[in-house]
């Protein structure tokens, strides 16, 4: 007995079975991911530490390379990439795929801290970062504000929109672009600086020594406990024009001596503009695991929750969005699938000359593509353009079924003169090689096809 005839006098039974594969298959896709490419665990590790006024020599000699050297023992490091230059040493660790970034993050951390003494002592500290080691951000925001300076502009970007964009789940960096921190600058003028016999480093020394953080202590007795506080701290740069730097016969060298001294952006090398306006961008990177999509739709959401609480006259514009590539290589896919159907079923149509005959791959098609999102989704894959291509493919192999199936039954009602239930018998015990036997004589190198058989005109192993 056939599998298939189980199905063939049941036809309730193969009813149900069909739709609860289609429930299943509808749920599996309401579920699944949406995704470029499959998920991958790619990660890279990022090691930035700064050196102020180093040169890129320097930094290359006794920062990059201890680090890099450091690093590239951890486990399941797939290679490992420096760049130094002047003030500024990067190190990326890129591990292996399928790496645990938690992990990866741990041990290069632990790596790190092993050769912070062997660092110059004037070097910050290292900084850190998981990510995925692309060079472009997945979106790019533009924040603008003609009602405030670049230095404004960046300090609420800091406080208020950066902290919020960092909380969006997928978001692993927000790096701001043409950003102007506040700095205190001390312009020193070499010729007033050698008319009064001071140097730099006695520069350097006064406004070290003179403005510093300290945490005194507090004071308590039995019933009450008072913190001091000590404004140890110069707050203004009329604060740091009025330093002291030497006294001489009495002539006090005061720091606007010899500089000029203001309150401004700490880098100004760096320029942004949009629609030919001044402005700053916000670059987000994506986690290892995250998925761009849903990330990019996060990000979109909150956007207008963001400009309706902005100050009158900032705007923010996502300007660049790298998943609208995806959408659409998507919908292209999707518009492939059914181009394809449609396609089949006209061919199909023509050929076989019977509506009819044409329902049964309209009903197998959908069933089969929807149903395997199911299996799909137990199994942890995503819908991306790997398995969208895959399901174009596969609707070949399933019409080809569906046509080889309809058109063996179609033969037997028409020649044979079978019945629908017999010719459908029939066709399925000739099809999966069970119930009639089948004698082809095969030349060498080619297999027999199960649907070649010919039940009138029967070969025999041993005929010429």
């Amino acid at each position: 007995m056939n599998i298939s005839d189980i199905f063939i006098r049941r036809p309730v039974l193969s009813t149900v079975l069909g739709a609860l594969i289609l429930l299943l298959g509808v749920q599996g896709i309401f579920n699944l991911q949406i995704r470029q490419y499959p998920e991958v665990e790619e990660t890279a590790i990022t090691v930035t530490t700064a050196y102020p006024g180093a040169s890129a020599d320097l930094i290359q000699g006794f920062i990059t390379a201890p680090i890099a050297r450091a690093v590239s023992s951890t486990e399941n490091v797939d290679y490992v990439t420096s760049a130094s230059r002047a003030s500024l040493s990067t190190v990326t660790v890129h591990m292996k795929l399928g790496s645990n970034p938690d992990v990866a993050l741990t041990e290069v951390l632990s790596k790190v801290q092993g050769v912070r003494g062997q660092l110059p002592q004037d070097a910050k500290d290292p900084v850190i970062v998981k990510g995925t080691g692309q060079q472009f951000a997945m979106m790019y925001l533009s924040m603008q504000n003609p009602n405030m300076t670049p230095e404004q502009l960046t300090e609420y970007i800091e406080r208020v929109v950066r902290p919020r964009m960092s909380t969006v789940e997928g978001v692993a960096d927000v790096q701001i672009f043409g950003a102007a921190d506040y700095s205190m600058r001390v312009w020193i003028d070499p010729v007033k600086l050698a008319a009064r016999g001071v140097t730099a480093s006695e520069v350097l020394t006064a406004i070290t020594n003179s403005n510093f953080l300290s945490a005194p202590g507090k004071i308590e007795n039995d019933y009450t406990t008072s913190s001091i506080t000590v404004f140890s701290t110069l707050q203004s740069p009329d604060a740091f024009a009025a330093l002291p730097l030497r006294s001489d016969n009495g002539q006090v060298v005061r720091l606007r001596d010899v500089a000029h001294v203001e309150l401004a952006a700490e880098n100004t090398d760096t320029r942004v503009n949009f629609n030919g306006k001044p402005g700053t961008f916000l670059a987000i990177f994506p986690t290892p695991a995250a998925n761009p999509l849903t990330t990019a739709e996060a990000i979109h959401k909150i956007v207008p929750d963001i400009q309706a609480s902005l100050p009158t006259g900032m705007t923010i514009e996502i300007v660049y969005d790298s998943t609208e590539q995806i959408s659409a290589s998507i919908e292209e896919v999707y518009k492939t699938i059914g181009e394809a159907v449609l396609i089949v079923v006209v061919v199909i149509l023509l050929f076989l000359g019977s509506f009819r005959s044409v329902l049964m791959p309209i009903v197998t098609i959908p069933l089969a593509l929807i149903g395997v999102c199911f299996l799909l989704f137990t199994a942890g894959y995503s819908i991306n353009l790997l398995s969208l291509l895959a399901m174009v493919l596969a609707i070949g192999l399933v019409v080809d079924d569906a046509i080889v199936v309809v058109e063996n039954i179609h033969r037997h009602m028409e020649e044979d003169k079978m019945p629908a239930m017999q010719a459908a018998f029939s066709s399925m015990r000739e099809i999966s090689s069970e119930g009639t036997p089948m004698h082809l004589t095969v030349a060498a190198g080619f297999a027999p096809l199960p649907f070649m058989a010919a039940p009138r005109a029967r070969c025999s192993a041993n005929s010429p």
